[in-house]
Parts: structure tokens; C-alpha cells; sequence
């Protein structure tokens, strides 16, 4: 896709800036490519040279030092993990020029296995990396972007409230205001069993399109929101993604492995029943909030790509409700409301 002719020049503009300041080498530039955007509002474009290619990201313009992207990527890059390279800014423009990652995410990779094994192995080495992001100390974090936002109860109730309004009012056009409140009242109590525990380093939003794979490597992108949460949040968004059905027998385990790999007993989570147990909780939280998103995202940008990922999240919520009582009136309402719109 070509760029707009004011995008073009004001790249050009940049790239040069950034070959003249040897930030990159590029003998000749010899086109500029609209890549296909995401849910968010920045826009990404292939800066193609004769002999390689770079990712220019515009985004909206920041202060020096304030821009929570360039901030992120520094702390963990530095921190061991895989993170694009950032070889050039000018945020006061919104300009960054990265290390192109290529096309090809764990979506799509996970698009041509050949096998359970295979797709066992994959995420296992994600949940690597994973390991390793949720294991960096408070000392570590200590003074970081990532430190001063967390996942408490008011940013899970408000992500609720966020759900309850794109997806039950705009979605499905219910305005009965006492079922608003009644769903309301029946997740509060997630929210604030959720909040309850200590926190490591969460990506926010790690899920299959997320990660990139470029000759093997996985490379963790859009990390800019990174924040406190527990350590299920981002285990929850990988193995329950909406985007990928991940075969039940590989999910059991890879829950497994990436427990028997964190030290849990200082998050007050020692059991593995118990881990599981909140690991359902935050599925509930996690994927209405998906939902939530992908509502959203039809609501102000009629973009119908998304829509067709709500009724395999609405059904992931119902099989993990169906596995406790206490939530039955929840389920009731919420299914009652959901299939009969």
C-alpha cells in the first residue's frame, strides 16, 4: 500500500536525517510501503534501501524523555529481552526507525505447524521469554515507567465498565440499566480477588500478534503499556488468546511449565491449584476485556475484522464459568442477554 504524499515527504525528510547522522546506512532509497495497521492509532511504513529495509513508526508527537515506547524498549532491551532495535527518534514528530521484523507473527506461524509437538515446542519457548520478563526484581524495576502503573482494582473495574459499555450497550444495544449493574456487581468481585496479589512486570497485551518471528527469533512488540500485574495476565493473553485455538492437552502443560519455572511462593500463589484457580479468574477478566476491545474497535472505526473473534471469546468465558458454581448467576445473565440479542 502507498503512503499519502505527505506522509511519503515527511519520511523521506526524516530517513535522510537519520542516514545523514549515520544512524543507518542505505546506499540508495528506493520506495516506501504502507504497512497494514493494528487496533492502535500508529501507523508503521517499509522503508525499502537497495540492500536492506527499516520500519519507520509515526506515531503522535511526545516529549523528549516522555515517549513510554522508547522508554520500555530501553529498560528491556537492556534487561535481556528480545525487543525491536531502535536505531533513530525524533518523537517531538512522532518519529521512530526500527529494526524491520518482517511479516510473519506467531499467528502465522502457528498457521503452518505440522503438529502438536510442534506447537507445544513454539510456545514453549515463548513462555520463555515470558519467564524472563516476570522474573526482573523490584530492585531492577525500581525508578522505571513500568513500576508506577499497575493492574489494581481500579484498572480492572474500569477495563469492566470499558466491556459493559462497547459490547453490552453499543454491541448488543441493551440499555436496561439494571442489568448493567448486575454484571457489574458480579465481576467487582473478580476485580477485587484479582488485585489482591503481588505483581511482577506485565506486557499488558501479549498475545500472537504481538510477537514477531524473523529467522527463528521470537521479538516481543507493542510493549509501550507495559505495567505491574500478576503474573497470570499476560500467561492468560498467550495461552487464551482469541486470535488462536491452542489444543487443549498443550495448554495443560504449558500452564504447567511456565509454573514449575516461576518461583511462586513469594507472590503468594505456592499452589499450583491455586495458580490454576486464579488463572481462571483472570481468563474472565482478561477475555471480556477483549471483547470489550473488539467492540469497541467496530463502534468508532467499523472495522469488521475483529468482530468475527467475539463468539469464540464469549465461548471461552462460558467453559471456564461452567467449572464453578458461584458463578452460575453471572453465566445465567450474561448468556441469557448474549444469545437471545
Amino acid at each position: 500500500m502507498k503512503p499519502e504524499v505527505s506522509e511519503q515527504i515527511l519520511i523521506e525528510e526524516l530517513f535522510k536525517k537519520s542516514v545523514e547522522n549515520k544512524k543507518v546506512e542505505c546506499g540508495n532509497l528506493t520506495s516506501i510501503e504502507r504497512l497494514t495497521g493494528d487496533a492502535s492509532t500508529r501507523k508503521y511504513y517499509r522503508v525499502f534501501c537497495s540492500e536492506q529495509s527499516y520500519v519507520v513508526c509515526l506515531d503522535n508527537p511526545t516529549e523528549v524523555n516522555k515517549n513510554p515506547f522508547v522508554q520500555i524498549q530501553g529498560f528491556l532491551y537492556e534487561k535481556g529481552i528480545r525487543v525491536p532495535n531502535i536505531y533513530d527518534r525524533n518523537v517531538e514528530k512522532g518519529y521512530l526507525l526500527e529494526e524491520d521484523l518482517g511479516d510473519e507473527t506467531l499467528l502465522k506461524v502457528l498457521g503452518i505447524i505440522k503438529d502438536p509437538a510442534q506447537e507445544l515446542q513454539v510456545y514453549k519457548t515463548i513462555i520463555d521469554q515470558l519467564v524472563k520478563m516476570h522474573s526482573l526484581t523490584k530492585d531492577e524495576l525500581s525508578g522505571t515507567l513500568i513500576e508506577t502503573q499497575a493492574f489494581d482494582y481500579d484498572k480492572y473495574a474500569f477495563e469492566i465498565d470499558f466491556s459493559l459499555k462497547y459490547f453490552l450497550r453499543k454491541f448488543l444495544n441493551v440499555d436496561d440499566e439494571s442489568i448493567y449493574l448486575e454484571l457489574k456487581r458480579s465481576f467487582d468481585d473478580i476485580c477485587k480477588e484479582l488485585s489482591s496479589y503481588p505483581m511482577v512486570c506485565t506486557h499488558r497485551d501479549f498475545h500472537s500478534r504481538n510477537v514477531m518471528v524473523k529467522n527463528g527469533e521470537n521479538i516481543i512488540i507493542d510493549f509501550q503499556d507495559a505495567r505491574m500485574g500478576i503474573p497470570q495476565y499476560d500467561l492468560v493473553s498467550l495461552l487464551e488468546d482469541c486470535y488462536y485455538e491452542l489444543l487443549n492437552e498443550n495448554k495443560k502443560e504449558l500452564i504447567d511449565y511456565y509454573f514449575n519455572q516461576m518461583d511462586m511462593t513469594g507472590l503468594g500463589q505456592g499452589s499450583k491449584d491455586h495458580f490454576k484457580e486464579v488463572y481462571d479468574l483472570m481468563t474472565l477478566q482478561r477475555v471480556f476485556k477483549a471483547i470489550g476491545s473488539f467492540s469497541y474497535i467496530f463502534e468508532h472505526r467499523k472495522d469488521y475484522r475483529y468482530v468475527k473473534y467475539i463468539g469464540f471469546a464469549m465461548e471461552k468465558i462460558r467453559t471456564v464459568m461452567l467449572k464453578y458454581d458461584r458463578f452460575t448467576p453471572l453465566r445465567r445473565s450474561l448468556f441469557d442477554i448474549y444469545y437471545e440479542s
